[in-house]
């Protein structure tokens, strides 16, 4: 005889249950885990806990063995990086297991909020993300995980490289329901043509019946297995009261499933077809959700992966007062060890090539960063002794040496973490209107369908039978066509139109989004510009107005030796076809440039700090320009001067013109100097720019325009425009840009393009208008 276990509810034959009698009753129960857990909810006052989980069912809750060891969530370690410190207050984000439905939700809430020392508890069902604020002198994070399990469930701290596999099980399930789904709508859909045909020309009984039976066999697995994602949906809204579009969707789709049912024995006409389409096409729609965000959880995990585990830091005692001017030394001892466990004030050395994990002040006389990542700017940032080194930054040409002061966790690299998680969990406005829209027109059009059904049963006297067609016709045609088909077809034609021009609206509803706003914020290096320098002009200090083959072949040599960003585009522009010259020597001088010695003669290639420290004759007048400058010089004389800028995008300048006279107020912000800011804004025509911005910066810029009532659309291409990105109304990236600031958007630009940006404003105000239009006869019909 088969009996349910009295807390997981799965079912176990009798002989092998644990009987306990608890008060008056007797509890059969598949494990003392169960057992344990029935228990302690019955002692809490929790039984209400059954009736809410209904028939779903649990994992068996196994037994927490007495030895088992939780000390490494009480850890430093583990502290410094999932806890962060808010006044006398701790708060961690934990991820729980085995949550099945909301009733696993409220369980999980209600144990620990009634635990001493949680103060406040807030878990997020849709990601079983559980955000604790807690008094870390009243409990312990053991302690919060110990409770957890005590009712049958497991918990680890939140990490988004952890999340991979609950994404991608989230990911599969979708898959197979959508496979199945179409599958069988392929098949009916023969079926219904087959039937339809057959109203027209005459059918036999026998032959209807047949494809009757055909139409059930195929509609039932999409109904109870594709669909079982609305039937929860649906079962959750009639247990708190609040009607969404699960219950609609599912509404007309059992009800038209069951009616069919009816027809097919009478003789009238079935609409198995009608239940598979809509139950697949909405289905389709939610697994394009779902792969978005995964897609972006992948990209959040590839940032997480650029940073490095551990780092160099300096095993002697410390002492700031003579560390401040001191410069790297090779022959100190260095010990790599966790990024986590650094300290404020440790000394940690990077060598070039290493991306910096910490924030720190610089210890050595020099160093080159590439924060081309942070700020935007193209060029590497030259730092001092006391200068302010970030994490995220990637060290150039040479070795040197800081002292940390933010651990790992508080570093500028993990906060723009943290603001692109937080803008990707936020619900934007726009979507909380649809969804307080869709509660109450899913009121509505219920109400209307049930007074429909009385107004023709009881007023116009006419057949249960008919009268019930009708009801299940305005929840059809509500659903359906009105929500469900009229502005997806429209918006389906608008996708693919706008991959016609290579541009990937990642949802639908971004469509109408844009079609709205009134304000375009563009950063400059990869998004106006094209992110890379060029040699835009070369003047010659020689009588010939050229370098000779010798002259020309050791400046090959010099560049190819140098990774310098202005060395790469000089290299780039005079060619691979010189010829290599061996050079007795070279220094590299950073901030300044390169020095060589070829037999007797002394070249110089860089900026005008290092010919003047060479005593290089400068000619006057020498070019005033804002754009970078190369000089090339041997002993005292300049050879060359190369003059190198980032060059506008071919199409930067037509098309703000183009979004302008459309009434879009366009605004560059940047994290560029003043002058490459100021050059460009002209040149394209834009009067509002704002220069040197950090990535908060522009994130709070956009924050200001949404209070002055702004639809901000921004456009970018670097981790220092994602905070920025995440909070805009409609977020563009650029096709170059990195795989964070991709993944944080609502529209991607594959090819790159200027043009690209305007056909998103174009496409997405046609679509809209097709929506209003389809909306309005779908409405009135």
């Amino acid at each position: 005889m088969k009996h349910l276990c009295d807390h997981c509810h799965l079912e176990f034959d009798e002989k092998v249950l644990l009987k306990t009698k608890i008060g008056k009753e007797e509890k059969y129960f598949c494990c003392k885990g169960c057992e344990s857990v029935y228990k302690l909810l019955n002692s809490e006052g929790l039984e209400d806990f059954y009736s809410k989980l209904g028939n779903n069912t649990l994992e068996p809750a196994t037994q927490i063995l007495e030895n088992e060891s939780l000390d490494s969530f009480d850890s430093a370690p583990f502290f410094e990086r999932y806890v962060s410190v808010k006044e006398n207050l701790c708060e961690i984000s934990l991820i729980l297991e085995k949550i099945h439905c909301i009733a696993c939700v409220w369980l999980n809430e209600k144990i620990l909020a009634k635990t001493n020392g949680i103060i406040k508890v807030n878990l997020n069902y849709t990601n079983n993300k559980a955000t604790i604020l807690y008094n870390p002198k009243a409990i312990k994070i053991s302690q919060i995980i110990q409770t957890i399990r005590q009712i049958g469930y497991d918990a680890h701290a939140y990490d988004p490289r952890l999340q991979e596999a609950y994404a991608n099980k989230e990911k599969r399930d979708y898959y197979i329901k959508m496979v199945v789904g179409i599958f069988c709508v392929m098949n009916i859909m023969w079926i219904a043509v087959a039937q339809y045909a057959g109203y027209f020309s005459g059918i036999s009984n026998e032959m209807r019946n047949i494809l009757n039976f055909a139409g059930f066999a195929l509609s039932t697995p999409v109904l109870f297995f594709s669909g079982i994602i609305f039937w929860r949906g649906a079962w959750a809204a009639l247990k708190f009261r609040t009607p969404n579009m699960d219950l609609l969707v599912i509404s007309g789709a059992s009800l038209a499933y069951l009616y069919s049912i009816y027809a097919s024995f009478k003789g009238g006409e079935t609409y198995f077809e009608s239940v598979a389409m809509i139950i697949t096409f909405v289905l389709i729609g939610k697994f394009l959700e779902v792969r978005g965000k995964k897609s972006a959880v992948d990209n959040l995990d590839k940032l997480n992966a650029q940073m490095p585990l551990s780092v160099r830091v300096l095993q002697t005692p410390q002492n700031s007062e003579s560390q401040i001017t001191r410069d790297s030394n090779p022959t100190q001892d260095f010990q790599e060890i966790a990024i986590e466990s650094v300290r404020v004030g440790d000394i940690v050395q990077v060598r070039p090539g290493e991306r910096i994990a910490l924030d720190g002040v610089l210890l050595s006389q020099e160093a080159l960063c590439d924060e081309s990542a942070m700020s935007g700017e193209s060029l590497p940032r030259i730092k001092n002794a006391g200068d302010s080194i970030y994490s995220g930054s990637l060290a150039l040409n040479c070795p040197f040496e800081y002292q940390v002061c933010k651990v790992f966790k508080d570093s500028l690299m993990m906060k723009i973490v943290g603001l692109v998680e937080n803008s990707l969990n936020a619900r934007p406005k726009i979507q909380e209107a649809a969804d307080y829209i869709s509660h109450y027109f899913s009121l509505v059009i219920l109400s209307l369908a049930f007074g429909t059904l009385l107004v023709w049963e009881y007023m116009l006297n006419a057949p249960f039978e008919h009268s019930l067609m009708v009801m299940i016709s305005v929840i059809i045609i509500a659903c359906p066509c009105a929500l469900a088909l009229a502005t997806p077809i429209a918006s389906l034609i608008g996708l693919s139109e706008s991959l016609k021009h290579k541009i990937l609206f990642k949802e639908a509803r971004f469509l109408e989004t844009i079609a709205k706003a009134d304000t375009l914020v563009l950063d400059k290096t990869g998004t106006l510009t094209e992110g890379k320098l060029k040699v835009l002009n070369v003047r010659y200090f020689n009588a010939q107005n050229a370098l000779d083959s010798k002259d020309c072949g050791i400046l090959y040599s010099m560049l190819t030796q140098n990774a310098h960003p202005i060395s790469k585009a000089v290299l780039e522009f005079i060619g691979q076809k010189n010829e290599v010259i061996s050079l007795d020597s070279m220094i590299q001088i950073n901030a300044r440039g390169i020095v060589a010695k070829v037999q007797d003669n002394t070249y110089l290639g860089g900026n005008l700090m290092l010919l003047q420290e060479h005593n290089v004759e400068i000619p006057t007048p020498l070019q005033d320009t804002q754009a970078s400058v190369f000089y090339f010089a041997k002993d005292s004389k300049i050879l060359v001067e190369f003059t190198l800028q980032d060059t506008l995008k071919k199409d930067a300048k037509e098309t703000i013109a183009a979004l302008q006279q459309k009434g879009i107020a366009c605004i560059l912000l940047s994290g560029d100097n003043a002058g490459a800011c100021q050059s460009v804004a002209q040149v394209v025509g834009i009067t509002e720019y704002y220069a040197a911005q950090s990535p908060l910066d522009k994130a709070n810029f956009i924050d200001k325009l949404h209070k002055q009532g702004k639809i901000v659309v921004m456009a970018g291409d670097g981790i220092n425009d994602s905070i920025a990105l995440g909070k805009s109304d409609i977020s563009i990236a650029m096709g170059g840009g990195i795989d964070l600031a991709i993944s944080v958007s609502d529209v991607v630009v594959l090819d790159d393009s200027m043009q690209g940006i305007l056909d998103s404003f174009k496409i997405g105000q046609r679509t809209y208008r097709f929506i209003l239009q389809n909306l309005g006869i779908s409405l009135v019909y």
